[in-house]
């Protein structure tokens, strides 16, 4: 009897110890945490809603930041230079997936960096040319992502700021001379405005300085409009460049919603949170074991039309019904 009771307590005893040590079995066999680099040649500012539309579609695909995912960030601060260093330590962190935003060149270093993370990029023309992805259907490689059609749309921008302003016969291109996307936007540009018998004066700037000198430039070329080119610098400086177009009273069209958001006339573009949310969907898909090589590149297909009213007052613009119809959004 005295046996069986002392039996029945070490049981007991060892049932206790046992049970102090299964969990820290079980919490050493859960998988880790997965983590995402995030890769962009710009800052944080102004990335909050295009962060919250990425953040939405790894939603979609059941992660959430902070509870069953981390995300490590890297901004180059538009220092391209600094891209490879900062790819570099995302690889070196052993990060499940890289996430790249901010032009060609960011997916292009994240790519230089390593050959089996997979990398989900945004860039805003065809991806091929660059040695991206072998093809838009089958990437081939440990790459693919989404293509915005920024650098395409010129033709569509001049036409539309043809139809706002009829009388305009010479229009200012901004470009950044540094960027990837500069020359196929010149070539459409110039295209599209010899159909339309436009005039088209190419400026370019590559920092804030350059940005104003290039206003006293096509005020003495006497502009009547301004067409704002593609790329991540540019958008970085829309409050710079909607301030100095106010000034000049220089109507300017663009190509993200995030100009006239921030003062200036009118945007045509790819609707861009669509885009980053695309970028989230694949992120997501891939933590959960799909191949980029298997993932075809997403051609984003939602453009919008934004058109900041106070800003066309202001200018003495009257925006033609027609127009103000067909706009996604008018800013009051």
């Amino acid at each position: 009897m005295h046996f069986h009771q002392w039996k029945r307590r070490e049981f007991i005893t060892l049932l206790g110890g046992a049970a102090a040590v299964w969990p820290l079995a079980a919490r050493a066999q859960q998988p880790a945490m997965p983590v995402i680099g995030y890769l962009e040649s710009r800052s944080p500012d102004g990335m909050t809603d295009r962060l919250r539309a990425f953040r939405q579609g790894l939603k979609d695909t059941g992660y959430v930041e902070g509870e069953n995912v981390r995300i490590e960030y890297r901004w180059a601060e538009n220092q391209v230079d600094r891209l490879p260093v900062l790819a570099a330590e995302l690889v070196r962190q052993r990060v499940n997936v890289i996430a790249t935003t901010g032009g060609p060149e960011v997916a292009l270093a994240a790519k230089a960096a390593t050959m089996t993370i997979p990398i989900v990029f945004g860039v805003t023309e065809d991806p091929v040319p660059y040695g991206l992805v072998a093809s838009h259907s089958r990437p081939g490689g440990n790459a693919t992502g989404v293509n915005f059609l920024i650098t395409e749309l010129g033709s569509k921008q001049l036409g539309l700021l043809h139809e706002l302003i009829p009388a305009a016969a010479r229009v200012g291109l901004l470009v950044n001379p540094k960027s990837l996307l500069t020359e196929r936007a010149m070539r459409d540009v110039t295209t599209a405005s010899s159909a339309i018998g436009l005039q088209v004066d190419v400026v370019q700037a590559s920092d804030s300085r350059e940005i104003e000198s290039v206003f006293g430039t096509l005020v003495h070329n006497k502009a009547d409009a301004l067409l704002v080119g593609p790329g991540a610098f540019l958008v970085s400086r829309r409050l710079q460049l909607a301030i100095l177009a106010a000034r000049h009273a220089l109507p300017a069209v663009y190509n993200v919603r995030e100009y006239p958001e921030a003062g200036g006339l009118m945007s045509y573009g790819t609707n861009v949170g669509d885009a980053y949310r695309q970028m989230g969907v694949y992120a997501g898909r891939i933590l959960k074991g799909a191949k980029p090589a298997d993932l075809p590149v997403v051609q984003s297909s939602k453009f919008e039309l934004v058109i900041n009213l106070p800003t066309a007052r202001a200018l003495g613009i009257e925006v033609p019904p027609n127009l103000l119809a067909r706009a996604d959004e008018v800013i009051e």
